[in-house]
């Protein structure tokens, strides 16, 4: 690992904590094994390190785009782990609301609806306090 991308891990790493929590990153870390333990650093250094670290958008506007476009995708496990870290991102219900509404009509008004019905979910068990 280069310098640069010493850096950007270590970067992408507090990025990653800071809107996924630490208990999601360690049960991350220790279900990881030599088979994905590559993805792990990829997606720590490129997603975290240096897309969701720019400074150009808030963590709340990145929030946003990331659950309309994990939606659109029908990346459901997905869509329910960054709704939950809305917690941390100041994104609101109402912001998640209105991306689904983008979605609903940009992507499907099914990809919408299924992810609506996620949202909902993780919602009512932040609510109760579960940690989904």
């Amino acid at each position: 690992m280069s310098d640069t991308a010493s850096e950007r891990f270590r970067q992408g790493m507090a990025t990653r904590r800071s809107v996924l929590g630490d208990a999601h990153v360690d049960r991350a870390q220790a279900a990881a094994t030599e088979f994905d333990k590559p993805f792990q650093e990829l997606i720590t250094e490129a997603a975290w390190g240096h897309v969701w670290s720019r400074p150009a958008l808030t963590k709340r506007e990145r929030s946003m785009i990331t659950i309309a476009l994990l939606a659109a995708l029908g990346q459901d496990d997905e869509v329910a782990m960054h709704v939950r870290a809305t917690a941390n991102t100041g994104a609101s219900r109402e912001d998640i609301r209105e991306a689904l509404l983008h979605v609903a009509i940009y992507a499907g008004v099914p990809a919408a609806n299924h992810a609506i019905k996620i949202a909902k979910q993780v919602f009512e068990q932040m609510d109760a306090g579960k940690a989904a």
